[in-house]
């Protein structure tokens, strides 16, 4: 039986088949953001561990984890790091390429964004393979930052993306599984 978070959470997620190609099923948040309920809670539980402790910062990637790290960050009094794609940054940035499911991909920080030794959530919508919360955990590393936890609301437990970083020594916080992806 599935408990009233994950009921709330799994009933606010729009589900689009073969997108965005045959055979994958994508699961969109933009409906959990547009209920006010599920996003306060999914918020709620994202933030609850952390609660009380020191948190620098909260690193969002490029761009649902914009949303989901700014509330974040919000409810913590932490600042927030934006990770993006190459090119999209206006000051002195740091890069990293990352493995997508075909091919390689870039994406960089503010070289200024974190200092040495700072605490840091990093925070994305969604976990499967790990290839883009890899780079971005190599990313904040690469400058020192201490990486606390990875966030997500949903996870696809099959396509091995928490076993990648915790395999890092990265704690993984999920909300949702969805199996069979």
């Amino acid at each position: 039986m599935k408990s009233s978070l994950e009921d709330t959470l799994l009933s606010a997620i729009r589900a689009i088949p073969d997108y965005p190609k045959p055979g994958i099923m994508f699961r969109d948040i933009t409906t959990l953001l547009g209920n006010a309920r599920a996003f306060r809670r999914a918020i709620d539980e994202l933030v609850h561990p952390y609660a009380g402790t020191k948190v620098d910062k909260v690193a969002g990637i490029e761009a649902r984890g914009f949303i989901l790290g700014g509330a974040i960050a919000h409810q913590l009094s932490s600042g927030f790091i934006p990770i993006r794609k190459k090119g999209k940054l206006p000051h002195e940035t740091v890069r990293v390429a990352y493995s997508l499911e075909y091919g390689l991909d870039e994406m960089e920080m503010h070289k200024d964004a974190v200092a040495a030794g700072e605490k840091v959530i990093l925070v994305d919508d969604l976990i499967a393979t790990g290839g883009t919360a890899d780079g971005a955990v190599r990313l904040l590393r690469q400058m020192g930052a201490d990486i606390v936890a990875a966030c997500f609301i949903i996870d696809l437990p099959e396509l091995g993306g928490r076993r990648k970083l915790e395999a890092l020594d990265v704690p993984v916080r999920t909300l949702v599984a969805y199996e069979g992806h």
